[in-house]
């Protein structure tokens, strides 16, 4: 019997119905696949050795290989990125691997999965293998191979990357010509690289040469630090009688491996020496929100569904991410709500995803973290319309109302299970999830009446100092506790007394709102030179990976109330956020750093990618 039909249960129009109980019956009789032990077990939405039988969908990318007599054949699951091999109409012993290859097909993981066909059967298959690798900014070439009284394979699956233009099509199609980095020389030549920022694409072009000249693409996954798969790419040697000569384009983004922001650079050679030349490495930039979008894809993980390694940091992430998606309408990354929910919805201990334990519905003994994480599940409700999302911020607001103690300073919400501080942050959070519940359920007076509460309670708590700015929190004794003004809790304040006012109409809001913005674009305390400054940003300080996600927090809740308003001032100080980071704090990689007027030191990491992000879709 044949183990072809039982390799293809998932979603194939080939089966006939009649055999569906047959083939489960096969599944449950194919022989476990060893997988090879040279190989390094890749994990992506699932981990290496996944059964095919939980393929979400199959398609067939190369022709089968005749490999005398057998049919080998190499099957691939786009949804899960994965890929196994089979052999039909063989004997005993015949057997069938999957070879992978991380640079371009020049070496591979071998035997893969290698399975052998056992006495009475006629074929057999592998399990199931990665074919890209996000979290280590790799992507593999995959094909089927066999062994029946010779060896054989297929072709390599996916050579070609594509995005909206594929690699390899003529730079004669190219929705523009920008040359975003400096050209190189070498004897005389002019090496350049150009970029179709809307397509995401580039070349590469030499001149001023002659016969035997060479151009060709470097794209790395990384930004630049290694390029394994994609090394001398469309490499092109200048004809007879020419001076110059380009190379086809090549994308820089590849959804289906799930990798974004690729970079690229253009290299060459004069002919008659070996040495070569090359520009700067560039990402390309569709938008100034595209681009910081695409390069922050670059730190998720998407096994485990986060940000590693910060927890409340990645629900802040998210929310820039969905507010992007959101503001301009790009669906490349909607997989990554649902991922990051699935992935951690559940427990962990202590030092998994924080150093508290992760108890259930993201919640954990800090309520702020917990906050953030409301925060982002409405925003995904907004997004999808998908109401698991507005239970989960509903279960996590109701646990963090736990903590909301009249008997201490009058109200307000604890920052911690141990009610140790009463603080702007949390209470900052309050105000908004209350609000926006309020705003998400019909008919409710619950959650309006607490966060009417709430308002009032925060306006007389001591937290706004006579600046009107917000400081950290109150002393045990209740009084201010002249604690750092982080832009946060000021755009928390902001946003919170911003969707009150709309919710209500009661014009007393909106007045406590407009004076915490005037505040913040006014005082030095929070702008320098017209631009969002944080305390830690000034000097020689630097700040730590809290504090470097804290401006992209404010920038979101200030465009709110600049969009409510349709104030010239505060849309204004929107548009100047990100005209300055773009022009002084991003490399040619756009990669986007914790300070925004660059001055040093401007450490950056995917934190201040979102950060960042916040405020280039924040200006729309």
């Amino acid at each position: 019997m044949s183990l072809r039909g039982a390799a293809i249960v998932v979603g194939v129009p080939r089966l006939l119905s009649f055999l569906l109980t047959a083939v489960f019956v096969a599944i449950a009789l194919v022989p476990a696949a060893t997988p090879a032990t040279a190989a390094t077990t890749v994990c992506v939405l699932a981990c290496d050795t996944r059964d095919p039988s939980l393929a979400q969908q199959e398609s067939f990318p190369v022709p089968n290989k005749d490999l005398n007599g057998r049919r080998l054949e190499l099957h691939v699951s786009d949804a899960d990125d994965m890929a196994w091999a089979s052999i039909d109409g063989g004997v005993t012993g015949d057997s069938v691997w999957l070879d992978r290859s991380w640079n371009g097909g020049a070496t591979w993981e071998g035997l893969l999965g290698k399975a052998s066909i056992p006495g009475t059967w006629t074929g057999t298959r592998t399990l199931m293998y990665n074919i890209t690798d996000p979290r280590n900014h790799r992507r593999a070439l995959v094909r089927a191979c066999g062994d029946a009284a010779a060896v054989g394979c297929t072709n390599w699956a996916y050579p070609t990357v594509c995005d909206t233009l594929c690699d390899g099509t003529d730079p004669a199609q190219a929705a523009g010509d920008d040359q975003p980095v400096p050209s190189s020389t070498l004897y005389g030549r002019t090496i350049r690289l150009h970029v179709d920022q809307r397509n995401s694409t580039a070349w590469a072009s030499i001149d001023s040469g002659g016969a035997g000249d060479e151009i060709w693409l470097d794209r790395s996954w990384d930004g630049g630090a290694t390029w394994p798969d994609g090394s001398s790419l469309g490499r092109t040697s200048t004809p007879s009688g020419a001076t110059a000569t380009r190379t086809a384009m090549y994308a820089t983004r590849d959804p289906r491996g799930l990798l974004y922001g690729g970079a690229v650079r253009a290299c060459g050679r004069e002919a008659s020496h070996q040495e070569g030349s090359c520009t700067a490495w560039v990402r390309p930039a569709p938008t100034r929100a595209r681009a910081a979008a695409d390069a922050l894809m670059s730190s998720y993980d998407p096994y485990n569904g986060w940000w590693p390694s910060s927890w409340w940091n990645s629900a802040a992430t998210l929310t820039s991410l969905i507010d992007f998606a959101k503001t301009t309408g790009t669906h490349d990354y909607d997989w990554v709500v649902a991922r990051t929910f699935d992935q951690n919805k559940g427990t962990f201990a202590a030092g998994v995803r924080s150093s508290d334990a992760i108890e259930g519905d993201f919640i954990s003994r800090a309520n702020d973290d917990a906050g953030w994480w409301a925060i982002a599940w409405l925003d995904a409700y907004d997004y999808t319309g998908n109401s698991r999302y507005l239970h989960e911020a509903v279960t996590i607001a109701n646990y963090v109302q736990q903590y909301w103690d009249a008997g201490t300073c009058g109200g307000g919400v604890w920052w911690d299970r141990e009610r140790t501080y009463k603080n702007a942050v949390t209470n900052g959070q309050y105000l908004w999830l209350t609000t926006a519940l309020h705003q998400r359920i019909p008919g409710d007076t619950l959650w309006l009446q607490r966060a009417q509460t709430a308002a009032a309670w925060y306006r007389s708590s001591g937290m706004i100092n006579s600046s009107g700015l917000v400081n950290d929190g109150l002393t045990s004794a209740c009084g201010n506790n002249g604690s750092t003004v982080w832009s946060y809790n000021q755009g928390l304040a902001i946003g919170g007394f911003t969707e009150l006012w709309k919710t209500t109409g009661d014009n007393s809001l909106l007045t406590t709102a407009r004076t915490l913005a005037d505040a913040a674009i006014s005082s030095p305390t929070l702008t320098s030179g017209g631009v969002l400054t944080e305390s830690c940003d000034i000097g020689s300080a630097s700040c730590d990976d809290n504090q470097k996600q804290f401006k992209g927090i404010f920038m979101r809740h200030f465009a709110d109330l600049a969009k409510a308003t349709g104030s010239s001032t505060y849309l204004s100080y929107v548009q100047k956020q990100s005209d300055t980071l773009w022009a002084q704090d991003r490399s040619p990689v756009n990669v986007l750093g914790e300070r925004w007027a660059g001055t040093s030191p401007d450490p950056s990491d995917w934190r201040t990618q979102a950060s960042a992000l916040g405020a280039l879709t924040a200006a729309g």
